[in-house]
């Protein structure tokens, strides 16, 4: 038992001897660990949680009135305030070109209006309809038609290409600037509607969105200079023609253009088949809208997810079954029109 009149024992951690044995104390670095937490912001409060993404577009949306954030200035208003992302740059080859090969894709792609330069034939190749076809097509539109050898043919064509005696040569694409298309778009006082790819690598998937933008209104088509597919003969043939009335732009890092695209007042929306916002419940889409879509294995890499204003999933009746992205993109083009043509009603 303690001795009447005694000291009261010291609380443990609260005291320490010095090096001279005079006791110093904590100097109250532990207060703050005693007094508690603060309380949790709420998730709509939280800048990085997907409800305070949405909570903020929403929020741009209603003081844009659906024509963009008010005092959004274009990229060649802002000048020095906020700085143009780089143009694109992809380092070609002495020539860049292009050979479609075999009858039925250069006849597909004559149709589709691909530019050419030139139209290769095969001494003496055996004449059918798709050859008879081709070079009607190419005497139509003032491509050169070039008689060649086999041999020289097979050396245009490439290793291991068959090429049944056609060959088409496609020029290399001529990219657009992303922030010179948007503002085109908003001179011409339209609502921009674009859709950027992450990661893409398959050139049918970019032919089949350029198509689906071209169907649904869209504007352009974004794809990031880097790990991600180009126009190419074969996304030409997809698309159908559509890559020659549908401008793509290319960007030398999607999330700064993304971002350039967020301060021009237009919302980013990310497609995930985990998002926190379902199609049908994406409430600005009567706004400008750049839609991303991620690669179908990886989905949207992280930084362009933390980019996006809201990430937005496709319902679908089977939890097992997925949508490629041609087909994704293709849906939420869609809806997003049916939407703007419902307001106009």
């Amino acid at each position: 038992m303690a001795k009447s009149g005694s000291a009261r024992p010291s609380r443990a951690g609260a005291v320490r001897k010095s090096s001279k044995g005079r006791a110093v104390g904590s100097g109250g670095q532990g207060r703050q660990a005693l007094e508690g937490k603060k309380p949790t912001p709420k998730a709509e409060d939280r800048p990085y949680h997907p409800a305070g993404k949405a909570k903020a577009a929403r929020d741009r949306f209603a003081a844009a009135g659906g024509k963009g954030r008010p005092g959004a200035r274009s990229s060649s208003e802002r000048g020095q305030d906020a700085p143009r992302t780089a143009p694109a740059r992809r380092v070609k080859k002495a020539d860049d070109s292009e050979m479609v090969t075999g009858r039925n894709s250069v006849v597909e792609a004559l149709r589709a209006h691909i530019p050419a330069t030139a139209l290769y034939v095969a001494f003496r190749v055996e004449v059918d309809e798709r050859v008879k076809e081709a070079l009607s097509l190419a005497n139509k539109r003032g491509i050169p038609v070039m008689e060649v050898m086999r041999p020289e043919l097979d050396r245009l064509s490439g290793h291991d290409a068959v090429h049944q005696g056609l060959a088409l040569k496609v020029p290399p694409y001529e990219y657009a600037h992303p922030e010179t298309l948007l503002d085109q778009v908003t001179r011409k006082g339209q609502t921009p509607l674009f859709v950027a790819l992450d990661g893409i690598t398959d050139p049918r998937n970019l032919g089949a969105i350029i198509r689906s933008t071209a169907a649904f209104g869209g504007h352009g088509v974004i794809v990031p200079q880097r790990r991600s597919v180009g126009v190419t003969a074969s996304a030409w043939k997809t698309s159908a023609g559509a890559a020659a009335r549908t401008p793509v732009a290319m960007a030398s890092n999607l999330t700064q253009t993304l971002k350039a695209f967020k301060a021009a007042g237009v919302f980013v929306v990310g497609l995930d088949g985990d998002g926190d916002v379902e199609l049908p419940g994406l409430d600005f889409a009567q706004g400008p809208i750049v839609i991303v879509v991620g690669n179908e294995g990886k989905g949207l890499s992280r930084l362009v997810t933390e980019t996006c204003d809201a990430i937005v999933s496709i319902p679908i009746s089977s939890g097992t079954e997925s949508l490629n992205a041609g087909i994704a993109a293709s849906v939420t083009l869609y809806e997003i029109a049916r939407q703007r043509t419902l307001k106009k009603g």
